[in-house]
């Protein structure tokens, strides 16, 4: 170089090539950090319908260890029945004779909406479900316990159709008063 001008002219092109390189690389990074977490989560997501659709066909394969051993260790089981608030191990105790017979029951999700919590530990779930009873409804937690997903809570609800809710109403009113009364509502 010939002159100072001429140094200067260089050390500046030198300086934006530069600063064009790193801005580059700034939004190169931030682009691939962008995509990694939703590649995580729709991973994530493919680990908990596993989870929830394995359950379920244990249930229909009536394999009471595969079925029980998905559900957390200290979990619940609400059934469609208002009297059905189950420990694991009650649930237990109510399923084993329907397992024992090679017949549970078989639900097979129609769709299902998957959510997490910010720290991905906890997921809540619900499904609408093609049942022995028709349509039900599925909502649930999962969690992580010993580095497995668990299922935490579940609770199962038969779909009545509005047009029809007067009719359900009569048919259950006399045997739910009857369980009102005896839990002194």
């Amino acid at each position: 170089m010939k002159n100072s001008k001429d140094k200067t002219v260089f050390l500046i092109s030198k300086f934006s090539n530069l600063k064009f390189i790193m801005k580059y690389l700034s939004l190169v990074f931030l682009f691939m950090m962008s995509c990694a977490p939703k590649k995580n989560m729709d991973q994530q997501k493919i680990q908990i319908t596993s989870v929830i659709d394995n359950w379920h066909n244990a249930a229909a394969e009536a394999n009471f260890d595969a079925y029980f051993s998905a559900m957390a260790n200290e979990s619940i089981f609400i059934g469609t029945d208002a009297s059905e608030n189950w420990s694991k191990k009650e649930f237990q105790d109510f399923a084993k004779p329907y397992f024992d017979k090679g017949k549970a029951w078989n639900f097979k999700a129609i769709q299902r909406n998957i959510y997490f919590s910010d720290n991905r530990q906890t997921v809540w779930f619900d499904e609408l479900l093609s049942t022995q009873m028709k349509i039900c409804r599925g909502s649930g937690v999962i969690v992580i316990e010993n580095g497995e997903w668990k299922i935490k809570h579940y609770v199962l609800s038969m779909t009545i159709p509005n047009e029809n809710v007067d009719e359900v109403v009569k048919i259950k009113t006399k045997l739910e008063d009857l369980l009102l009364d005896k839990i002194g509502f």
